[in-house]
C-alpha cells in the first residue's frame, strides 16, 4: 500500500510542506525518468478504466439530481461526464506531454561577460503549483502531467461535484509513478483547504485557479503568492464587411454548437451592418436547428426572429447553447466592443481584407486573436503544447493556453575562473565584453572537467 492511501487524514499543512520538499528532488529527475512516469500513468488510466467510469457515474448521477432541481446546467453535468473513449483521448494527451521536448535545463541566453566568464540563463520548474480547478475530471489529469514533465510539485483541488472522479484519477496517477519522490502530487478536498492553500507562501510558488472572475478574483485578494488566473471565456466572432459568408457561417457555428461547455466556445457573435441581411437568416436556422437559444440586439431582431438581448448578455459567458448577437456599424464598432466586454481570452475575426485583420489582431487586447478561424482552437493541444494547465487571461508571466514552457522559470549559471569584481571597477576598469553567442551550459566548462 503506498503512503498517499495510507496517510488519506494528512492535513493540508502537512501535503503542502511534503510538496515543498518533493519539489526539490523531482527538479532533479532526469527527462527519461520524467518521461516513463508519464507513459506508466497513461497505461494506468486505461488498465483502471472500469474504476474510473464506476466513480465518475456517482458524479454524473448526483449531477443529474441537481440538473432537474435546476441548479445545474446539462453542459455543466456533460463536463462532468467520462467514456471509455475520452479515457483513451485522455492516456494519448499524458504520452502527448511525455512527447514534448524537455523543458528544463535549456540555455535560454548564453553570453560572455569576458574571456573565461561566461553567463548562462537556464530554464528550471518553478517549483510547487498550486491548482483549483472546475468539474472537468480531465484537468486533474492534464495538470498533473504537465506538473511532472515539467518538474513541478503540485497541489490539485477539483470541484466537489468530481470528488469520486477526482479521487480514483489521482490514485490512479500517484500508483502508478514509482521513481517520483513522495508528495509530489497532492489532493485536497475541503474548501478550508483551499484557505491553508491561500496562506502558504512560504511554500507554494504559484496558484493557478480556473472558474470564474469573482473567484479567481478572490484568490488574488487572499493570498501573497502569485496567481495565474484562468478565468471565463467570453469569447467573439467579428463578421466583417468583406467576408466569405459561407466562411462565416461554418467558423461561427463550429465555435458554438462544436463543444458549448469550454471557454473559448465563442459567445457573441458581431456582425456588420452591411453584411448582416444576407448573413444572419441562413446561419440563425442553422443554429435554430442545432438547438442554440439566440438573443439578439434591435437590429438583429429586425432581420430575424430572436429574443431580445439585454446588456448583461453582452458580458456572459454562457457555457452553453445561447449565443448573443449584435449588428455593428464598424470594424472600429466591432474593435470597441470586444475590448469594452471580452473576457482577454479569445476574439476572432472573419474577413478578406487583410488590412481589417491586421487592424483587429493588433487592437484587440486578448491572448489568442484569430483570422478566418473557430476560437474553439485556442486550446494547449491544438497549439502543440501537449497539453494545457488553463487559459490564462492576464498578461504576466505566461498568458493564453499554459504548457510546459508555462511552468517554467529560469535562473543563472555564472562559469569563471578566479574573476574578481574589483578588476571591473575603478579608475582603471577593465571593459565587459558583454557578447551573446551559441552555447549550452555545461558543469566545469572552462575549467575542463565536465564529468
Amino acid at each position: 500500500m503506498t503512503e498517499h492511501t495510507t496517510t488519506a487524514e494528512k492535513s493540508a499543512e502537512t501535503k503542502v510542506t511534503e510538496a515543498q520538499s518533493a519539489a526539490l528532488e523531482l527538479a532533479n529527475l532526469s527527462e527519461t525518468t520524467r518521461n516513463d512516469a508519464l507513459y506508466a500513468i497513461a497505461d494506468a488510466i486505461e488498465a483502471n478504466c472500469e474504476a474510473i467510469l464506476e466513480a465518475n457515474a456517482k458524479d454524473v448521477a448526483a449531477g443529474e439530481e441537481l440538473l432537474e432541481a435546476g441548479e445545474y446546467s446539462q453542459a455543466f453535468v456533460d463536463r462532468l461526464k467520462l467514456s471509455e473513449s475520452k479515457l483513451e483521448s485522455i492516456a494519448e494527451m499524458v504520452r502527448s506531454v511525455a512527447a514534448q521536448a524537455d523543458p528544463l535545463g535549456r540555455t535560454l541566453q548564453a553570453r560572455r561577460l569576458d574571456e573565461d566568464l561566461e553567463l548562462y540563463k537556464l530554464a528550471v520548474p518553478i517549483g510547487v503549483l498550486g491548482t483549483v480547478f472546475e468539474s472537468r475530471p480531465d484537468a486533474l489529469v492534464q495538470i498533473a502531467a504537465l506538473s511532472l514533465k515539467s518538474g513541478n510539485a503540485v497541489i490539485l483541488k477539483g470541484g466537489s461535484e468530481a470528488a469520486h472522479s477526482n479521487r480514483v484519477l489521482y490514485d490512479t496517477i500517484v500508483d502508478a509513478v514509482s521513481d517520483a519522490p513522495d508528495g509530489w502530487a497532492q489532493l485536497i478536498e475541503a474548501r478550508e483547504d483551499v484557505e491553508t492553500l491561500l496562506e502558504r507562501d512560504d511554500a507554494v510558488d504559484l496558484l493557478m485557479p480556473r472558474g470564474s472572475s469573482e473567484f479567481v478574483s478572490y484568490v488574488e485578494d487572499n493570498t501573497k503568492i502569485p496567481v495565474l488566473g484562468h478565468t471565463e471565456g467570453i469569447c467573439h466572432i467579428f463578421v466583417d464587411e468583406d467576408a466569405d459568408l459561407e466562411m462565416a457561417s461554418d467558423v461561427a457555428f463550429d465555435a458554438k454548437v462544436q463543444y458549448p461547455a469550454v471557454c473559448n466556445a465563442v459567445e457573441t457573435l458581431l456582425v456588420d451592418e452591411s453584411a448582416a441581411a444576407d448573413f444572419l437568416p441562413g446561419l440563425a436556422d442553422r443554429y435554430r436547428e442545432a438547438d442554440v437559444e439566440l438573443r439578439g440586439d434591435e437590429r438583429a431582431r429586425e432581420i430575424t426572429e430572436m429574443k431580445a438581448a439585454t446588456d448583461a448578455d453582452w458580458d456572459t459567458e454562457y457555457g452553453d447553447l445561447v449565443l448573443a448577437i449584435k449588428v455593428v456599424d464598424s470594424l472600429e464598432d466591432a474593435i470597441g466592443h470586444i475590448n469594452a466586454h471580452g473576457s482577454k481570452h479569445t476574439e476572432s475575426i472573419v474577413t478578406e481584407t487583410p488590412d481589417h485583420a491586421e487592424q483587429f489582431m493588433r487592437r484587440i487586447d486578448a491572448a489568442s486573436v484569430f483570422h478566418n478561424a473557430s476560437t474553439r482552437f485556442a486550446d494547449g493541444y491544438r497549439f502543440g503544447l501537449g497539453a494545457e494547465v488553463g487559459i490564462s487571461t492576464g498578461k504576466t508571466h505566461a498568458r493564453g493556453p499554459v504548457g510546459l514552457e508555462g511552468l517554467t522559470t529560469y535562473k543563472y549559471h555564472l562559469e569563471g575562473d578566479g574573476q574578481l569584481v574589483a578588476t571591473y571597477a575603478g579608475e582603471n576598469a577593465k571593459p565587459f565584453l558583454h557578447e551573446d553567442f551559441a552555447g549550452e551550459w555545461t558543469p566545469g566548462r572552462l575549467s575542463g572537467d565536465q564529468s
